[in-house]
């Protein structure tokens, strides 16, 4: 072991790390919409004279520029196949800066962040292929000539661990430094304080834990205080600059350099012994940090460790253990009531008004429940349509109407934050039934610029609503009393990639579904088929029925809805009849719709009947008195 690592790991020893990369490349004229990581090969000298600066500063360890050099970041550049490439270059430019040190060794931290995707349960990413990920990207930092792994900037406790494992496979002998970021309130974005970042860490065997990026000193200085309490790991701050403020159109970091030398000596008097800048640093703050913690003696570790704190099992993301059974299904709603009972349901879709305007809609809804139906089926903003929102509008129903909502619930429009919020706020109005789907991408509908979030997927939604209904938010921590959702799925028995399909049906039911309710059918020996396929993860499926109105309708659901399937002998049906009136052509799509309805009954445990055009006594044709 080398001097210079001998005294990274040495509790008392303060350690200075550089600043940011992508700050000082920006401020040389490489704008945002470049991959900051392939200027290892493209641009080798302007990276290498960013290190050498921080060099001249005073830092002792030099960070790679490889934060997002691993391969699903670099997908999106087109790179993948360059990964072993940039971060072995990575490695090896800041050795070349590393070695222009004059009397004193300079160690070399290969950068590593997060993947920027989810891993299950709230993404389609499996903690194996993260793991491998990570260990690929690091295999090559090490063979550059990085000295230890830094893993900086991570959000999900979830996802560090596997970076962990990963930098563990690579080389158990290099120290990894493991840091997560916090928000203003010093919680990281998925709820976790920074006594469980803490904890956690320790216990998963990182040699140095701490903090970077997203705020400013003062904040991260509170957390660090926090931290220092549970654990008798080294710990190590990395601040950004200050909060960003927009200053001519331009994000700027306004903490000066003095303010930050200052900071510097507070975290190091805190008891982090590891401290260097993030965003918005330069050579100039590092410099200044370099002052601020040249007065400090090093201090012992505390003696004596918490004996609460030793050998303590660990929470990972979670403040109190939460241990909270979920209400029954059968009490959650009238709707839950009847699938949980193996009852057979019925439901009419209604698309929310365009405007503000809802008068029409509640007096279809009314009709409805006189009829019988059991609930009404509200999408969000199907075929990404501006209409009003399927929360708000299933208020209104509920409330002026008396009927139970089942509410479509998409991903497309909202981070995951956004969805937390939305629903805790829909249970505590007395919302119950969820459909949850990903959405119809913007691209669709009429305003094809507008952006979409998919923040987490239909799979990943339902694991934080089967998690909200055993009362802990999507980082574990405990809400109170749990929400109340009857937790549904939407099911595509016309898939093209029908592997894929069921797959991901394994995947919802796994994460937490408790009905599926499936694209308008008009093959029931096809559904027959795919409720065969699923049989070993049945749940109770309730079928799309769809009543077609004329000709140019049909040929729309069978050319241009995704996920549907209409035969041609229907089509053969619904073009003849169409040659002789329209009223022709409505009663067969209605004839059609009965004849689903009958077909499907014996198998599956409930209908969702379609209002075309918002006709919904079109939709109560269709039942003709089975309701």
């Amino acid at each position: 072991m080398s001097d210079a690592i001998a005294r990274l790991l040495d509790p008392s020893a303060i350690v200075l790390f550089d600043g940011a990369m992508g700050t000082m490349l920006y401020s040389r004229g490489v704008f945002i919409n470049q991959c900051y990581d392939e200027l290892n090969a493209r641009a080798p000298e302007l990276v290498r004279d960013v290190h050498r600066a921080y060099v001249s500063a005073g830092a002792e360890v030099l960070e790679t520029n490889s934060f997002g050099a691993n391969r699903i970041k670099l997908e999106s550049y087109g790179l993948s196949h360059q990964v072993a490439e940039l971060n072995r270059s990575a490695a090896k430019l800041a050795r070349d800066a590393a070695r222009e040190a004059r009397g004193r060794e300079v160690l070399v931290a290969g950068a590593v962040g997060p993947l920027g995707l989810r891993l299950e349960p709230y993404g389609p990413t499996s903690v194996d292929e993260a793991r491998a990920a990570f260990r690929e990207q690091m295999q090559a930092l090490r063979e550059g000539g990085a000295d230890l792994f830094i893993l900086e900037t991570f959000g999900d406790l979830h996802e560090i661990d596997q970076a962990i494992r990963a930098a563990r496979e690579v080389d158990a002998s290099v120290p990894v430094i493991a840091q997560m970021t916090i928000g203003v309130d010093c919680h990281t974005p998925f709820g976790a304080s920074p006594e469980d970042v803490a904890r956690a860490l320790d216990h998963w065997g990182a040699d140095i834990v701490g903090l970077n990026c997203s705020v400013g000193p003062q904040t991260i200085l509170d957390a660090i205080e926090k931290m220092s309490a549970v654990t008798q790991r080294k710990l190590s701050a990395q601040p950004n600059a200050g909060m960003p403020r927009d200053v001519g159109g331009r994000s700027m970091y306004m903490a000066s350099p003095e303010y930050m030398g200052t900071y510097a000596r507070h975290l190091a008097q805190a008891g982090a012994k590891v401290v260097g800048g993030c965003c918005g640093t330069t050579p100039e703050h590092v410099k200044a940090m370099a002052e601020g913690v040249r007065p400090l003696r090093p201090r012992a570790a505390l003696a004596g460790a918490d004996a609460a704190t030793q050998g303590a099992s660990v929470r990972v993301n979670a403040s109190p253990e939460v241990q909270v059974q979920p209400v029954p299904m059968a009490a959650r709603s009238r709707w839950g009531a009847k699938v949980a009972a193996g009852q057979f349901v019925t439901s009419v879709e209604i698309v929310p008004p365009r405007g503000v305007d809802a008068t029409r809609m509640l007096a279809d809804t009314r009709t409805l429940k006189a009829a019988g139906v059991d609930a009404v089926n509200v999408p969000d903003g199907p075929r990404a349509q501006s209409r009003m929102g399927a929360l708000l509008t299933s208020v209104l129903i509920e409330q002026q109407s008396g009927i139970e909502t089942v509410i479509h619930y998409a991903c497309r429009d909202r981070n995951l934050l956004g969805m937390l919020s939305d629903l805790l706020g829909a249970s505590a109005v007395g919302l119950r039934n969820l459909l949850l789907i990903t959405g119809d991408p913007p691209k669709m509908g009429p305003y094809p610029d507008a952006t979409a979030v998919f923040d987490i997927d239909s799979i990943g939604l339902t694991n934080l609503v089967r998690n909200l209904n055993h009362g802990r938010d999507p980082g574990g921590n405990a809400i109170g009393q749990p929400t109340q959702f009857t937790i549904g799925v939407g099911v595509n028995p016309a898939a093209i990639d029908l592997e894929h399909e069921v797959r991901r049906f394994e995947w919802k039911v796994e994460a937490g579904a408790e009905y599926a309710i499936t694209q308008p059918v008009f093959d029931p020996a096809q559904l027959e088929r795919f409720l065969d396929r699923i049989a070993h993860v049945r749940i109770p499926v309730v079928a799309g029925i769809w009543p077609l109105v004329s000709m140019r309708n049909a040929e729309f659901m069978a050319n241009e809805v995704p996920g549907v399937s209409v035969p041609e002998g229907i089509l053969a049906r619904m073009r003849k009849a169409s040659e002789q009136s329209k009223e022709h052509a409505l009663a067969e799509g209605i004839a059609v719709a009965r004849e689903m309805l009958e077909r499907v009954r014996p198998v599956v445990q409930g209908v969702q009947v379609s209002a075309p055009f918002g006709r919904v006594e079109l939709a109560l044709e269709v039942f003709a008195g089975s309701l």
